[in-house]
């Protein structure tokens, strides 16, 4: 009896343990970007992410596609259906990068609840948003808007951002 009630106390402090500990980030939150307290830019999410980033906390995804990239995943119906707030500004390319859609990536960040994920196909499109939104909105120089948006994820657009950048966009 003794042994019976040991090894219960022992399975009880185990669960208790693991009930503690937050749970693990899934892989592709270790893959993302974290340009700012409660922010993670990344990369393309599937379906088989959403449960992962509800456990790991995540509270609102905020998707930077056009729904005709993944027209196999319903993104939007699949997150909300995890219980986590979804936006999309979809944004296909350098044509998208206008001060219009600036003010919108900006308002989505501003009223999201943290943690956020903040996604595109790989990470580009968040951060040319990120770079013209420090220089368009928050007035930080070219080269520092540069630098803020290739910590958020900006490569292949970093000449149509610098190209926007140059030409004086009002604040």
């Amino acid at each position: 009896m003794a042994v019976r009630c040991g090894i219960a106390f022992f399975a009880l402090l185990a669960i208790a343990g693991c009930a503690s500990h937050p749970a693990p980030k899934p892989a592709l939150l270790d893959a993302a970007r974290t340009p700012a307290p409660g922010v993670y830019a990344g990369g393309r999410i599937a379906a088989g992410d959403v449960a992962s980033l509800r456990a790991a906390g995540i509270r609102r995804v905020i998707d930077l596609t056009p729904d005709a990239e993944t027209p196999d995943f319903d993104e939007a119906s699949a997150v909300r259906a995890a219980g986590l707030d979804y936006a999309n500004l979809p944004l296909g390319g350098p044509n998208d990068l206008t001060r219009e859609n600036v003010l919108a990536f900006d308002a989505l960040m501003h009223d999201a609840t943290r943690p956020v994920l903040v996604h595109c196909a790989s990470g580009n499109r968040v951060g040319a948003m990120a770079a013209l939104r420090a220089a368009w909105i928050e007035g930080t120089s070219a080269d520092d808007a540069i630098a803020i948006g290739k910590a958020w994820g900006l490569t292949g657009l970093e000449d149509a951002v610098r190209q926007r950048i140059a030409s004086g966009e009002p604040r």
